[in-house]
């Protein structure tokens, strides 16, 4: 299993906010959800993405027959043109509010999960959400854009967009477990075709995969977590120096192989914290390579400046 097999394995939506928009120009909406990552296909028309912020990029514009992977939890822009105002601003939990802070969700509610002003002439976008970061992965998610834009073809020929449209209105049992994984199905096949594009500025640890000492290194840390490696084993695995390894692996994938092990430790720790709630603190660390519960809060709270218990109650925010 190479690392990025590890990380696209990742995606995992729990009751994913997804809706079908549709809009009549001119039309703004300004996403203010703090989703951790959204994927927006649109079917009909088109839309701008205009980042916001601090460090905001230039417009993106997305085409019809094109998906577009938007990184959170900076709010951004979708609109007809970006000359136009946003008239709507959509806020966590999907509520939707005019300018003056009017509430706007039953007059733009049409339908079973169909949102918008409406119009067969208008723009028809699939939207879905990841509003937990550990439902994706920091690692992965600190590698991504902030807009990324792909055409349908590069998602299997447009398929997985045909297949969300034909279910995202529908309303029969089981329904949310079919689109969060049609969901994840898009962003995983949006993220392999980006990797894939030779312009990509690949993350480190990505290009580092074909590295014959690092690679195998790398392969070790994804697949077996939990087993006890310190740099000697490591590097008794890969035939090399303990020095011989650290001084490559550093100089390839920018930190030491114990800060990485302890990052995908914690990023794995994350996740299942929030994914898997029948866990206990213990259970959890045992899983991840930590000996106790104690150790694994104490790292936690290192590395992320908060207790295992505060991130599973806290807010969906990005890792």
């Amino acid at each position: 299993m190479d690392a990025l097999i590890s990380l696209l394995e990742g995606p995992r939506a729990r009751g994913a906010f997804l809706l079908r928009a549709v809009l009549e120009a001119p039309w703004g909406v300004r996403v203010r959800d703090e989703a951790a990552v959204t994927v927006l296909c649109v079917v009909r028309g088109g839309a701008w993405i205009l980042p916001e912020g601090g460090g905001g990029g230039e417009p993106v514009e997305v085409g019809p027959g094109r998906v577009a992977v938007v990184r959170g939890p900076r709010a951004y822009v979708v609109a007809d043109d970006p000359a136009t105002a946003p008239q709507v601003d959509v806020l966590p939990g999907g509520c939707s509010v005019a300018a003056d802070g009017t509430d706007l969700c039953e007059a733009l509610d049409l339908g079973v999960r169909a949102w918008g002003t409406g119009g067969e002439g208008g723009t028809e976008l699939l939207i879905g959400t990841y509003q937990v970061a550990d439902a994706v992965g920091g690692r992965l998610l600190r590698a991504l854009p902030d807009v990324l834009v792909l055409e349908e073809g590069e998602l299997g020929g447009g398929a997985l967009v045909g297949l969300l449209a034909g279910e995202i209105s529908k309303e029969q049992p089981g329904q949310e477990v079919v689109l969060d994984r049609l969901l994840d199905l898009l962003l995983i096949s949006a993220l392999r075709a980006w990797f894939a594009r030779p312009e990509t500025e690949a993350p480190a640890w990505y290009r580092a995969q074909g590295d014959p000492v690092v690679g195998p290194v790398l392969r070790l840390i994804h697949e077996h977590p939990a087993h006890p490696w310190t740099v000697s084993a490591l590097a008794a695995k890969a035939g090399v120096s303990r020095a011989a390894l650290a001084r490559r692996f550093a100089g390839l994938v920018g930190e030491p192989p114990m800060t990485y092990l302890t990052g995908w430790r914690l990023d794995l720790a994350a996740g299942l914290l929030r994914g898997e709630a029948e866990l206990t603190l213990e259970a959890v660390a045992r899983r991840v390579g930590y000996g106790s519960a104690f150790a694994l809060s104490t790292a936690f709270k290192r590395e992320r400046g908060v207790s295992p218990s505060e991130h599973r109650a806290g807010p969906a925010t990005p890792s």
